[in-house]
Parts: C-alpha cells; sequence; structure tokens
C-alpha cells in the first residue's frame, strides 16, 4: 500500500550506518517538526553525533525537507545537523520538494530515503516519489490542528500495517 513505510523504527537516531547501507541509501531527507524537534523546540538527543557518523564514516548526504513555512526553523535544523541543504514549505506530499531535493543531492531515487513521522506526508510523498520511506514515532503528542486530523487516520492504516507486518 502506498501509505506503507518501508521501515517503521523508534526514532531517527535508530537508522545506523550498517542499515542504510543494505540499502544503498546516500543521502536522507529529513522531516523536522515531531521528527527531529518537539513542539515546545526540544531537539532528539544525541542527534548531532548522529548526524555527525552519518556525514562523516557513511558520507551520507543530508537535507532537511519540512512542510513548516518557517525558513529560520528550517536554516536552523539544517545548521545542527551540518545538512548540505534545507528545503521549507516542501508541500508534501506533492512530489515537489522531494524532486527538488533530489536534485540538490545529486543523487537517484533509489538512493534516497524519507525520515518522517508522518504516513499521510511523509511515507506518501517518499512512495510516490520512488524515494525509500522511513516511518518514525512521533516524539510527542501534541500536534497543530491539521496533523491531529491526519493522526486519526493514520491511526487505521498503521494498525493494518502492523498487523500485516507480523
Amino acid at each position: 500500500m502506498i501509505f506503507y513505510p518501508k521501515a517503521y523504527l523508534n526514532k531517527v537516531t535508530d537508522i545506523d550506518l550498517e542499515f542504510l547501507r543494505q540499502r544503498n541509501i546516500k543521502g536522507l531527507l529529513i522531516d523536522i517538526d515531531n521528527t527531529l524537534i518537539t513542539k515546545n523546540g526540544r531537539v532528539i538527543e544525541n542527534l548531532e553525533e548522529w548526524a555527525k557518523k552519518l556525514r562523516e564514516e557513511g558520507k551520507i548526504k543530508l537535507c532537511i525537507l519540512s512542510n513548516t513555512n518557517k525558513k529560520e526553523k528550517a536554516k536552523k535544523m539544517s545548521e545542527v545537523l551540518k545538512a548540505e541543504y534545507y528545503i521549507y514549505f516542501a508541500k508534501k506530499p506533492l512530489k515537489f520538494g522531494f524532486n527538488k531535493a533530489k536534485k540538490k543531492l545529486n543523487l537517484e531515487n533509489e538512493n534516497i530515503a524519507v525520515v518522517g513521522d508522518q504516513m499521510l506526508t511523509d511515507v506518501l510523498g517518499a512512495n510516490r516519489s520512488e524515494m525509500y520511506s522511513i516511518l518514525v514515532k512521533p516524539l510527542e503528542e501534541k500536534d497543530i490542528f491539521i496533523t491531529r486530523f491526519n493522526r486519526m487516520i493514520e491511526k487505521r492504516i498503521l494498525e493494518r500495517y502492523l498487523k500485516n507486518r507480523s
């Protein structure tokens, strides 16, 4: 199903170099809200060390890909990760942001993984763009209104996904 992720992990920092190498992933497009930071701005633990290891040891290219309309927020997170690029107002799940990131990273779709906490934006957009989709659990339950609505739909999809996976 197009809403199902290729992988489902607890948090972004659970993605290690071996996982990426096995899948021939050379670039990561990473969501911000509830994937890297909480609603009140708390950054996930060990994030900078994780990103440094991917960049330096694995030569993994990093790009922030967010639906936020706040350029400074996306820029700040790219600086925290020392990501090569950031794209804000990406309009996920539309292909616009994914294609823009692909061009910036200069990689093929099959060498890019997309990491995010939402099935209706991150996973759907990644799958539509023929990129490797990685769903992570949201950092917290607090969400903006539209995301709360999406979570109700995603809950049912996730239940089916987990049932089919067993």
